[in-house]
């Protein structure tokens, strides 16, 4: 049984271990970059080619696609769909995870618990946006960033207003959110597959960063989640159209807030702090959903 694994870089940990998985459970794994696919559509019905060669039908496919190629990835996703491919993540459902505010506004609509959140386009716009999150210290998202990449914290109100009018100026999509103090520098993700959580972990950041993730130098450790946050984070893989997701809270003195949902959870830090098989876990719910 032949599964695609939708990946730029066949290299990366979380990549290997879903290709050691899928060959133990007797699958056929190939890594396909988005980069190099090609998809057409004709009399004949749409067909994906991978570096000159056509492909025959992949029975399921995994998108582990990076935000830089959210587009592209979604596409070929599609094509792959539209081919008979199970994916446990639709490409509707990839693009709306990657955007982070429509994300959040679809997850606001079911009710979820998150910090107060605003959106803006123009430097004039920066004293409302700044007044509707409380204030500084407030947090600034790059709309299309990752792995704590364009997060910053701005701990008085002219860090804020230079910052958001340096991005602003540059046309740059950015999210102002409020600041949780009593959670500096520490969050909880979820790992979500089907309708249960599956593994929890605890992030600290590292001395002198606000950012929890892993990929910022962070450290993690394995937690029980209480059933709330357990609720709120199926409700959120759920809402967003997602079959696997890891999604990120924050412990604050109101209860469980919601930070974000990832549609492409890395694996090696909640691997090694939790000591499971995730990607075993992965390739299971596919062909679950196969039979």
């Amino acid at each position: 049984m032949r599964l695609a694994i939708l990946s730029a870089k066949a290299e990366l940990h979380s990549t290997q271990r879903l290709v050691a998985a899928a060959t133990a459970r007797g699958l056929e794994p190939h890594v396909l970059s988005p980069l190099c696919c090609q998809l057409t559509l004709n009399a004949e019905g749409p067909a994906l080619y991978y570096q000159g060669e056509r492909q025959p039908t992949f029975a399921a496919v995994l998108p582990r696609v990076g935000h830089e190629l959210t587009l592209l990835g979604a596409t070929v996703l599609r094509q792959l769909q539209t081919m008979g491919s199970y994916s446990p993540t639709s490409a509707a459902a990839l693009l709306s995870a990657r955007d982070k505010f429509h994300a959040l506004q679809l997850l606001l609509a079911q009710g979820l618990p998150m910090p107060a959140t605003a959106f803006g386009s123009s430097p004039e716009q920066i004293p409302r946006l700044m007044a509707e999150v409380g204030g500084a210290p407030l947090v600034i998202k790059v709309l299309e960033g990752s792995q704590g990449i364009g997060v910053s914290l701005a701990d008085s109100s002219q860090a804020a207003r230079s910052t958001l009018e340096a991005f602003l100026g540059a046309k740059v999509n950015v999210l102002v959110q409020e600041f949780i103090s009593e959670c500096a520098g520490q969050d909880i993700r979820l790992l979500v597959i089907g309708e249960k959580v599956v593994a929890a972990m605890a992030r600290q950041a590292q001395d002198g960063d606000f950012r929890a993730n892993l990929h910022c130098g962070g450290q993690a450790h394995a937690i029980t989640p209480t059933d709330a946050e357990c609720a709120i984070a199926i409700k959120a893989a759920q809402t967003l159209g997602l079959g696997i997701a890891g999604v990120d809270l924050l412990r604050s003195a109101r209860g469980p807030l919601l930070l974000e949902v990832n549609s492409s959870p890395g694996l090696e830090g909640i691997e090694k702090a939790c000591g499971l098989d995730i990607a075993g876990l992965m390739v299971d719910f596919v062909l679950a959903n196969l039979q």
